[in-house]
């Protein structure tokens, strides 16, 4: 497509980026694709076309072209067309600095890699996933050394998910997250469990019947099993949650919850922004704070409970039907340590996530290696949460954000669950007694308060400045600390 060399520089800079967003929208499709639907075997074939999509986007996004109409739009008045250039030449920067060859490279060891994954952990053989990760982490550090000013290599990995963001600004919550998470967790006290079987086709109703009391259509949404839940947005009003269900556990009712957060940010930001780089959340952390939100704020509320356990009920009638509400309220709240981060209760998840955050430095500056891994991880897993892995495909293999090169993004969940907590507060302080509103099965004030303060604004503001506006403070991790000291005394 060839654009006339009289149109103005802001028209000509849109058009290129609604082109770029069109390949992104095929790029996420073929990764949608690759998750539910693929046959395994035809993950080469998949990685050689996502890898061709990267290299010609990547081509096309760092041209000169793009620096010079960036260069000539300096000082717009229109805040909204200001916030577009301002990042667009904040990822035109940094990707200028990587190579093609190696964001093509990145793009087609993460699809090997993610099939790779999907065997290591239903065989529980980490040893065959080994190559894989270190091609990973290689690669991770071509691209760190594409960036040598920065002073701590965790920070290039941290900022691409989160603005601004640097380690020892994560560090310094995550001790704090610590000091207090380590002795609640020590003073849990007993609670009932749940006990199976829940048949499968009965939780995707339940599923169902959460999703559209939160607002999910069926014209613009869907929702499909995968390995491993994820959330995508090929495009505006396509909105492709995921979850994974098991009729051992309930776990896929709150994955559910989890990806709808994901999917409604995306799907409320304003359609004016399509085709372009505002047009997706300004953060992962304030992504998972919405994912976070939805399933723990919301989904394990008192009175979201009220409100939805006599449906929920009647669906699992052997395994349900003598269990009162307040008996499963406290069973699906439980401070319970367990090895699965994705089952991990609203006070062990943190230390799930700084165990996490602690293997990945240490992998970047070589003082753990990949075949080590299995050990380390069983040994901080019985440390921090009391915990004995049984098994490779319950520890080290468990999440496949390695196997598709995403270091750095861990630490956003628990950002996110401190962030959430923030919005929380402000949003109860707006619309008054949450919990009461949920008790109705009325979730749409809520969502209508996200809507306008949040997803709307897609990526307009950077992240600290967005959470400075709605909540009046940067991020705090005090709000969190005190929501699990008052649930959990």
């Amino acid at each position: 497509m060839t654009f006339a060399t009289a149109a103005p520089p802001l028209e000509r800079l849109k058009a290129i980026l609604a082109e770029l967003a069109d390949l992104q929208h095929a790029e996420s499709i073929a990764d949608w694709d690759s998750r539910v639907s693929m046959p395994p075997e035809g993950a080469a074939a998949r990685a050689d076309v996502v890898a061709t999509l990267t290299r010609v986007m990547h081509e096309r996004f760092v041209s000169d072209e793009v620096g010079e109409l960036l260069g000539a739009l300096e000082g717009l008045d229109d805040p909204t067309d200001a916030a577009l250039v301002r990042l667009t030449r904040r990822e035109w920067e940094r990707a200028r600095r990587v190579p093609g060859e190696l964001a093509a490279e990145m793009s087609h060891s993460a699809g090997i890699a993610v099939a790779a994954w999907d065997k290591a952990k239903a065989a529980s053989d980490f040893a065959s996933f080994v190559p894989h990760l270190e091609r990973q982490l290689e690669l991770k550090q071509r691209y760190i050394a594409c960036f040598p000013e920065t002073e701590t290599p965790y920070d290039v990995l941290l900022d691409e998910y989160e603005e601004g963001m640097t380690t020892a600004e994560v560090q310094k919550v995550f001790t704090r997250l610590k000091e207090e998470l380590v002795p609640l967790i020590e003073r849990r006290q007993p609670a009932p469990e749940l006990t199976g079987p829940f048949p499968v086709e009965a939780q995707q109703r339940a599923n169902r019947l959460v999703l559209e009391a939160f607002g999910y259509d069926p014209a613009a949404w869907r929702i499909d099993e995968t390995p491993h839940p994820f959330a995508s947005k090929p495009g505006f009003a396509d909105i492709r949650l995921t979850t994974h269900t098991d009729a051992r556990d309930l776990t896929s009712l709150f994955s559910t919850m989890h990806e709808f957060g994901h999917g409604v940010y995306e799907f409320d930001i304003d359609p004016s922004l399509a085709r372009s780089p505002l047009a997706q959340g300004t953060s992962s952390a304030l992504h998972e704070s919405q994912s976070r939100m939805w399933e723990n704020l919301v989904g394990r509320s008192r009175g979201f409970w009220r409100w939805f356990y006599p449906k929920l009920q009647p669906l699992f009638p052997d395994a349900l039907g003598t269990v009162d509400e307040e008996s499963f309220l406290q069973a699906v709240s439980a401070i319970r340590p367990g090895f699965i981060r994705g089952d991990a209760d609203e006070a062990t998840y943190g230390l799930h996530i700084i165990l996490r955050f602690e293997l990945e430095q240490e992998l970047l500056a070589g003082t753990v290696e990949i075949r080590d891994l299995p050990e380390i991880w069983n040994s901080r897993m019985n440390d921090y949460l009391g915990v004995d892995v049984p098994d490779d495909a319950h520890g080290v293999l468990q999440d496949m954000h390695w196997s598709i090169g995403l270091l750095g993004y861990f630490p956003t969940y628990q950002l996110g669950n401190v962030i959430s907590v923030q919005l929380w507060e402000r949003a109860r302080a707006d619309l008054g007694d949450l919990e009461e509103q949920f008790a109705r099965g009325e979730f749409g004030q809520l969502r209508e308060w996200l809507r306008d303060h949040v997803y709307r604004h897609g990526s307009i503001y950077p992240p600290r400045e967005l959470l400075q506006r709605i909540t009046g403070s940067q991020l705090d991790p005090e709000p969190y600390l005190e929501y699990l000291r008052t649930k959990f005394a």
